[in-house]
C-alpha cells in the first residue's frame, strides 16, 4: 500500500538526544499538559523537576531523561487533541520505550517516572565501573557491504564490537572500544561513511546483560506493567506487544538487544499506518529515509506545541 492509501496513525516515541534546557523550558510551564505532568511528576520526585533540570549538567543527567519522558508524553496527548492524532498503534525505539510504556496504558504515569528517574541512575552506576571503555558512534552513508567489511577488519585485529542500533539501510551504530574510535571513524571516512555522533554510555548490546539484571531488580522493583490499551510495536524486531508482561520485556531488553528500526516500520506499514507523529525533540528517527519515504511524518516538538494553532489544527 503506498502512503497515501494507508489512513492509520502512529505516535512515535524518539530515542533521546541532547536537549537544552532553553529549548524545552517556556513548553513545561505553558503547554496545560506539560504543565499538569510536570506536577505529577514532581510530586512523586518530591523535588521540583524544572528547577532540577535547570541547574544541573549533562545531557543525560536523571533530571534530562524525566523531563525528556514528560515532555514526550505531554506531546502525544497534544497531537490528540491538536492535530487530530488518531493513534493505533505506538512505537519508541530506545529510551522512547519508557514514553510508550505509559501511553499505551501498561504503566501508570507515576510509576514511568520512578523508572525513569531509577534507570537513569542505575545507568550512571553501572557504566562508572563496568565496560568503561565503551562507547557508541553513529555513521550514515554506510550500505551493508560496507559495513560488513569493517566489521570483518575488526574481527581480524581481535576487536570486540556490536551493532546497537540500525536505523536505516546505510545508517547504524556501532559499539566498540574508544581505544579504537579513532581507527573506526578514519576507516569509515576512507570507505565512503559519515561518520557523526560519539555517545556515552552507550546501550543495547548483549554485552550489558548484568545491566540488564540491575535495571530489574532496582528500576522496575514493585512496578506493575498492565497489558496495553494501544497495541504495541516493539523496536527490535517489528513483533506486535500486547501484553503487560511483553512490554515489560521490551524496556528490559533495550538493554541487551539492538534496535532495528527498519523492522519496526515495516511492522507499522502492514497495520496500515500512513502518518506518524513523532512526539519529542528528535533529530533522528522521525528523519531519516526509512521513514520519510515511506510516511507522512509530523515532527511534534515544542516548538509546534506553541505555534498557534489555525481552526481544524495544525498540518
Amino acid at each position: 500500500m503506498d502512503k497515501e492509501t494507508r489512513t492509520g496513525h502512529a505516535v512515535v516515541f524518539p530515542g533521546m538526544g541532547p536537549t537544552r534546557f532553553e529549548d524545552v523550558a517556556r513548553f513545561m510551564v505553558i503547554n496545560p499538559q506539560a504543565r499538569k505532568l510536570v506536577a505529577a511528576a514532581d510530586e512523586r520526585l518530591g523535588y521540583s523537576l524544572i528547577d532540577r533540570y535547570r541547574d544541573t549538567e549533562g545531557d543525560y543527567s536523571e533530571y534530562a531523561q524525566v523531563a525528556f519522558l514528560v515532555n514526550s508524553l505531554a506531546l502525544a496527548r497534544w497531537a490528540e487533541s491538536a492535530l487530530g492524532c488518531e493513534t493505533t498503534v505506538c512505537v519508541g525505539p530506545s529510551f522512547g520505550n519508557k514514553a510508550l510504556a505509559v501511553h499505551s496504558g501498561a504503566l501508570d504515569f507515576a510509576d514511568g517516572v520512578t523508572m525513569t528517574a531509577r534507570f537513569a541512575r542505575v545507568l550512571d552506576d553501572y557504566f562508572a565501573t563496568e565496560h568503561r571503555e565503551a562507547v557508541t558512534l553513529s555513521f550514515a552513508r554506510t550500505p551493508p557491504e560496507t559495513l560488513r567489511t569493517v566489521r570483518d577488519e575488526l574481527d581480524a585485529m581481535g576487536e570486540w564490537h556490536d551493532i546497537t542500533c540500525q536505523v536505516d539501510d546505510d545508517f547504524a551504530m556501532l559499539t566498540l572500544s574508544r581505544s579504537r574510535l579513532e581507527w573506526l571513524q578514519t576507516r569509515l571516512r576512507a570507505l565512503g561513511g559519515l561518520p557523526l555522533y560519539v555517545m556515552h554510555p552507550p546501550m543495547h548490546s548483549p554485552a550489558f546483560d548484568g545491566l540488564r539484571r540491575r535495571i530489574e531488580d532496582e528500576a522496575l522493583a514493585g512496578l506493575r506493567f498492565s497489558d496495553p490499551q494501544v497495541p504495541v510495536i516493539s523496536d527490535h524486531d517489528g513483533k506486535l506487544l500486547t501484553t503487560g508482561a511483553e512490554v515489560r520485556e521490551l524496556i528490559l531488553d533495550g538493554c541487551v538487544r539492538a534496535v532495528h528500526w527498519p523492522d519496526a516500520l515495516t511492522a507499522l506499514r502492514d497495520r496500515g499506518v500512513g502518518r506518524l507523529f513523532v512526539a519529542g525533540q528528535d533529530a533522528l528517527f522521525g528523519r531519516v529515509s526509512v521513514a520519510t519515504r515511506n510516511f507522512e511524518v509530523t515532527a511534534v516538538d515544542p516548538r509546534l506545541a506553541l505555534r498557534p494553532q489555525r481552526r481544524g489544527g495544525a498540518r
